[in-house]
This record gives structure tokens, C-alpha cells and sequence, in this order.
């Protein structure tokens, strides 16, 4: 190989990055000619199809006249943002992809400070340039503009401006150009990006993100900064905390095409995949075992968010799920942090329930789909913020909210997020649709998505980014209505149901089996109601013209398991199943609950 080069793909979430990888790959031959690809590769766990958002940073490599260019496609989405910022260490250049339409948003601002920060030179790709509302040139000012308030440098400010569809896999220098395949946007990358510098002397890799294996561990993916990385020498490894242990590898890979595939040597520059050490890290140095010597620390997302998980104890437990018990539970937890260095795990005094801490309701949220796809059943307590104790003073996370909704609409939604101690910053008119951005805690985001998107009607698109932490803002307005819990087990009876409707919105339709404690809808009143779905209608052998009427049930309202987590109270529980969502109360007898509020207001 002549030449190498490293290049990251930053973007807002939905802009359209992997389908441009996508594309890149396609033109450059990796796939067989036979082969129909369906779906798009990078993507490639379910969820992230179903969800359109990529969660797991991926790397791979194609050869473009004589040169090997390794392709780092990262999340978009806040809650994965930690993984942006690590993955940018291996790169030499940035692809910013920003939506003809919509411009810089939230992401593309913080993600982009740290390249330039870091001094990586950008390539900007106008990408959906074939959206009837695409705007260009305003779109470019726009970009330039961001890059003068995020303190580019003057070679970082003359950066190249390509246009693009990645849906129709094509890419142009001048918007007047013939639009026939993505080679432009490989030209620029061969020309704008610096190929990697061959330092010599002892080696010294380091590792920036993790994979993990059933069958070999943990997989420590970096890049060799000194050197060349060689399986035959012995190594030390150079921790986070400076301390040094040997270390052997067992196996090493590089990225070529869609694959890894064996290697013995990785020249300075190049991208690995390092198998063997069962310890590895994010931010450990793979050093000369001869001359050790560390490289700066990688900085690891501190989580905001915390849920407790804990063993289902419903009367429905181990119906419908394979793996129930708090031994599986603690195991499978562990595994995850194995792979996801964002996420915390800490056992509880009570030995059947954990705390699991995150950078978001969506990163557990992730988690817990994961899991239940996998077999098992757990019961989630209501999302908490991290309190940090600084100085003496209570400080809680603040994000920097951003939410783009029709210009009649906009009123509502600052209304909204005043009421949860949100301070707005910026607002902007984009024709129909106006884009407001807010300071806002973090605890004053849980549930608000659901009620933005009431409140539009559907058409709030919002995005959020951790900021910073500032001293506690106060009490927020919690849930406005009680819930209609369920007095008796058994299946929902349509009679009881419409009986029951004028007293609020159902959860569940006739002949889902309920059981004791479980929420069965929201009550229209602002306290919780015992009510019994499953009341039959009393028959006698009288009957009277017209006293049978029709009964007409309203569709059950259905949540997702994200909305689920933001709708549940303190004294509430997201009971999950492979096969159900359901909410319930933490005790489940009428009785338990009233003495456990006398105890609380006792004290």
C-alpha cells in the first residue's frame, strides 16, 4: 500500500452518514457482485435498524487508487456521544456531514469542537442536497459561521465544501457538476486529508474504543501513534492510572474492506484490533516492554442518569422470559460493562437489584431492549440524575436542549420547558418552523419528548447534548394525574373496561391478563384509582327492549419502553418481559401501599 489515511464521519443524528458510508463502500467494490444488500451494513444490530440511529461506533477500509482509507462511522446521538470524542483520536481528518435542510444542529456543534480542538482538518459535506426545502448556500454560511465561534484555525476555516446525496450515492466540488458517483468526495479525501505520520522509535499504540467476544474477551480497537505494532515482541501496558504491566498478544487484526483479518505487524498510522489481553482498557498505551512510556489519559463520559434494575417479582414472574433470577440478572450486567465503558454497575444492600448508571434514558433504554430480546425479565424503577457534590453545593447536569417545531407550536413548547427550570438561549425562524434552543437540567428532560411531540402534533424534532453541571434548581412539577390500578388478577372483561372509560385513559385492552397492583391506565383525576377490570356483567333471565347497548371500547394507549420509563412515579415500576411492557406499582396490595405512605409521611 502507497499511502493511508484515517478519517472520521461526524454528524447530527439522522443526517444521513451511514447511508453515505454506505454508498462509499458500495462504489469501491466491497461487496460481492452477487450480493444484495437490503440493509445498510454499518447498522448492523437490529435495533439500530429498526431505530435508524447508529449507537455503536464501526470501522472499515477501502482502497481508492492505491491509497487505504480507514472509515470511522459514530454515533449521532447524545447518549453516544462519549464514544464521538474517543473515536476522533484516530483520525487524522473529518467528514462533517450536515443536512442541506437543516444545517448545524446541537451535535454537529459539540462533536465538531472537539476535531477542531484537537486539530483535525475538515472536509464539509452538504449532504440531502436533493430535499425540496435544501438551501445551500445558506447552509454553508451557516457552517462557516460555527466554525469561527468554535475558534478554528485559519487552515481550519478553508475548508473544502462538497455537495451530496448519499441516498443516491453521488457527490460533487460544484453544485453544476455532472452528479454521477461518489469518487469526488474520495478525490478531496486523498487530497485535504494528511496522511499519518511515520514516527519512529519504540512502539506505542493506544487503545480509544472496545469490542468484546464470547469467545476472546474484551477487544481493545486503537491506533499505533510510534513505531510498528509487532505480535512477536513483548510488551507492557501502561494503565490510566501510570501503572505498567506486561502484557502478550495473542492475536492482531486490521480493518480491510467490511472485515478484520489476522496480521502479524501494524505499521505507525494504521488501525487495530488487539485480542488477548483480558484487562485492556480505553486509554491504555500498548508500549516497547524495553522503554514503557504512556500516552495523555482518554477522557471517559461521567454517566447523568441512574435506574434501578432488579428482579421481576410480579405474579406473572417467569411466565414469558427464560432468565429470571438475580444471579443472571448480576451477570448480565457485568458482561455490558465489559463492552460499554459509560455504563456503571453497583450492587445493592438488598443483593436482588442494582444501580445501573447512564449517559441517558435512551443508553439504558437501549440496554433493556437488549436485553429483554435476549430472554430476560426485570422489573426498572423510575430514571434518577446524578447529584454531584461540588464545593459543598448540590450541582445536577445541564444539557443544551434543542427543539425544531412549527412556528405555531413554538409558544407551547417554551411554555414547557420553562415550567422544568429551562433557560432559553437562541431562536431562530427557518420559514415555517422555528428552532429554539434552551439550557436545561436533565431531570427536566425525563418525559419531555412525549409531551413536545403532543404538543406539535407530532412534528417537534429534539435533541439534547450534556453541557455542564450548575447548583440544584428546585422541585420540577411531577406527573399532573394518578394512575387506575388494577384490585384483582385475571383478564380484562370489555364490560369493566367501558364501565371504567369516562373515568380515564386505558393501558391495556379486554382479555389482557391484569394482576393486583398493576397499572392498567392514567386516571382523569389527579389521584390514584383501585378499580376491577375484570367485573363481569351480573345475567338474569329478565330483560327489558333497548336495556343492551352497544359497547364501545376507545384503542388502549401503547408506550414504547423509552416512554414508559419517563411516564412511571417514584412508587412505580416498567415491569419487562420478552414479551410485554408493563407498569405496576412497586407494592402491590392496597394495603402495603397505605402503610407505606403513613410510614414516609410518619417520618
Amino acid at each position: 500500500m502507497k499511502s493511508l489515511r484515517n478519517i472520521a464521519i461526524i454528524a447530527h443524528v439522522d443526517h444521513g452518514k451511514t447511508t453515505l458510508v454506505d454508498q462509499i463502500t458500495r462504489q469501491a467494490n466491497l461487496f460481492r457482485d452477487n450480493e444484495v444488500v437490503a440493509t445498510r451494513f454499518l447498522d448492523s444490530n437490529d435495533l439500530e435498524r429498526e431505530r435508524g440511529i447508529t449507537i455503536l461506533s464501526k470501522n472499515i477500509s477501502i482502497t481508492y487508487n492505491d491509497t487505504k482509507i480507514n472509515i470511522i462511522d459514530t454515533p449521532g446521538h447524545s447518549d453516544f456521544g462519549g464514544q464521538v470524542e474517543r473515536v476522533l483520536k484516530l483520525a487524522d481528518g473529518v467528514l462533517l456531514l450536515v443536512d442541506a435542510a437543516e444545517g448545524p444542529m446541537p451535535q454537529t456543534r459539540f462533536v465538531l469542537d472537539k476535531a477542531l480542538q484537537l486539530g483535525l482538518r475538515p472536509i464539509v459535506v452538504v449532504n440531502k442536497i436533493d430535499k425540496p426545502d435544501a438551501r445551500p448556500q445558506e447552509i454553508c454560511n451557516k457552517v462557516f459561521d460555527l466554525f469561527c465561534e468554535l475558534n478554528a484555525s485559519d487552515e481550519q476555516l478553508d475548508f473544502p465544501i462538497l455537495y451530496a446525496s448519499g441516498r443516491d450515492g453521488w457527490a460533487v466540488a460544484d453544485l453544476d457538476d455532472e452528479r454521477v458517483s461518489i469518487t469526488p468526495l474520495l478525490d478531496a479525501i486523498i487530497k485535504y486529508v494528511p496522511e499519518p505520520a511515520k514516527v519512529p522509535g519504540p512502539v506505542q499504540a493506544q487503545v480509544a474504543t472496545l469490542d468484546y467476544s464470547n469467545f476472546v474477551g474484551r477487544i481493545g480497537i486503537g491506533r499505533v501513534y510510534r513505531g510498528t505494532l509487532d505480535i512477536g515482541k513483548p510488551m507492557t501496558i501502561v494503565k490510566r492510572d501510570g501503572s505498567l504491566k506486561q502484557a502478550v498478544i495473542k492475536q492482531l487484526f486490521t480493518f480491510e474492506g467490511l472485515e478484520r483479518k489476522e496480521t502479524q505487524t501494524i505499521e505507525c498510522g494504521d488501525l487495530c484490533a488487539i485480542v488477548g489481553i483480558t484487562d485492556i482498557d480505553i486509554s491504555d498505551t500498548i508500549c516497547d516492554a524495553e522503554s514503557p512510556e504512556g500516552m495523555p489519559a482518554i477522557a471517559i463520559d461521567e454517566p447523568t442518569i441512574s435506574m434501578t434494575f432488579r428482579i421481576n417479582d410480579s405474579p406473572l414472574f417467569g411466565k414469558e422470559g427464560k432468565f429470571v433470577s438475580s444471579r443472571q440478572l448480576r451477570e448480565r450486567l457485568f458482561k455490558e460493562t465489559e463492552r460499554d465503558v459509560a455504563l456503571r454497575v453497583e450492587e445493592m444492600v438488598s443483593g436482588d437489584a442494582f444501580k445501573v448508571s447512564g449517559r441517558g434514558v435512551l443508553h439504558l433504554a437501549i440496554l433493556i431492549e437488549n436485553m429483554r430480546r435476549e430472554g430476560y425479565e426485570l422489573a426498572v424503577g423510575k430514571p434518577q440524575v446524578i447529584i454531584k457534590e461540588i464545593d459543598g453545593v448540590k450541582n445536577e447536569p445541564v444539557e443544551r436542549l434543542s427543539v425544531d417545531v412549527p412556528a405555531e407550536s413554538a409558544g407551547k413548547i417554551i411554555e414547557m420547558v420553562g415550567i422544568r427550570h429551562g433557560e432559553m438561549i437562541q431562536m431562530e425562524s427557518r420559514g415555517t418552523r422555528q428552532l429554539l434552543e434552551f439550557y436545561i437540567p436533565t431531570r427536566g428532560l425525563i418525559g419531555l419528548r412525549s409531551k413536545a411531540l403532543t404538543a406539535s402534533q407530532g412534528e417537534a424534532v429534539i435533541s439534547h447534548l450534556f453541557d455542564h453541571y450548575e447548583p440544584y434548581k428546585g422541585a420540577l412539577p411531577s406527573r399532573q394525574n394518578g394512575v387506575m390500578v388494577s384490585m384483582a388478577g385475571g383478564k380484562a372483561v370489555p364490560f369493566a373496561i367501558d364501565a371504567l372509560q369516562l373515568r380515564g385513559e386505558f393501558f391495556i385492552d379486554p382479555g389482557t391478563e391484569a394482576y393486583e397492583g398493576m397499572i392498567v391506565g392514567e386516571h382523569c383525576k389527579d389521584n390514584d384509582l383501585v378499580v376491577n377490570v375484570q367485573k363481569e356483567k351480573q345475567l338474569t333471565n329478565m330483560r327489558a327492549a333497548g336495556s343492551d347497548r352497544n359497547i364501545k371500547i376507545i384503542p388502549a394507549r401503547k408506550m414504547s419502553l423509552e416512554q414508559a420509563l419517563e411516564y412511571i412515579d417514584d412508587d412505580e415500576l416498567v415491569e419487562v418481559t420478552p414479551k410485554n411492557i408493563r407498569l405496576r406499582k412497586i407494592f402491590l396490595t392496597e394495603l402495603e401501599r397505605r402503610r407505606n405512605k403513613f410510614n414516609k409521611d410518619e417520618e
